[in-house]
């Protein structure tokens, strides 16, 4: 049966290597353009206050498909961030979008029919190291918009998983449980 690629939601945590703030965390929404997914990058483009959310594009004039729009999960407030943002994690996620086309992640046939929704994490500590390592910002915001992409559009973890998982894996963050 043809999948309807009508809302596929997806994330991914691929880790810094030491001494690094370049952990990735990306959370993707891929559907169809004529669905919830392609209003909502719709209403993305109209945003105004907040967070500024821009396009994956590999160069100028080389937007990505399935169209792909970027949104930072926190309020980019200095030039340093935005520079980041717009460089190296757009760099990343555009070529993660384009590497799961040639792969057939995303099928050929749908690029123009679909469209992502990208929440990208940015620690604010980045902008200010100065050791930051663009390469472990650009390997881990690429492995994880790549493994984010395939879990939505593979559905994972499964209803399955999630209930065996529910007593024996606790959140990264604490245990509150």
């Amino acid at each position: 049966m043809p999948r309807d690629y009508l809302f596929h939601a997806g994330e991914a945590t691929v880790l810094a290597k030491d001494g690094q703030f370049t952990d990735a965390m990306p959370e993707i929404l891929i559907g169809r353009t004529d669905g919830p997914v392609g209003h909502a990058f719709a209403n993305m483009m109209a945003q105004s206050k907040g967070h500024t959310a821009m396009f994956a594009i590999r160069a100028c004039n080389q937007l990505v498909r399935p169209a792909t729009i970027m949104v930072p999960k926190v309020t980019l407030k200095d030039s340093a961030n935005i520079e980041l943002f717009g460089g190296v994690v757009q760099s990343a996620t555009a070529d993660a979008v384009v590497d799961c086309l040639i792969e057939n992640v995303i099928p050929r046939e749908m690029a123009h029919e679909l469209c992502i929704v990208s929440l990208v994490w940015i620690d604010p500590r980045c902008a200010q190291d100065p050791n930051l390592d663009k390469r472990d910002m650009y390997r881990t915001n690429y492995e994880a918009t790549k493994l984010a992409i395939m879990r939505a559009l593979n559905d994972e973890p499964s209803v399955d998983e999630l209930i065996a998982n529910r007593h024996r894996i606790k959140h990264d963050m604490d245990d509150w449980s």
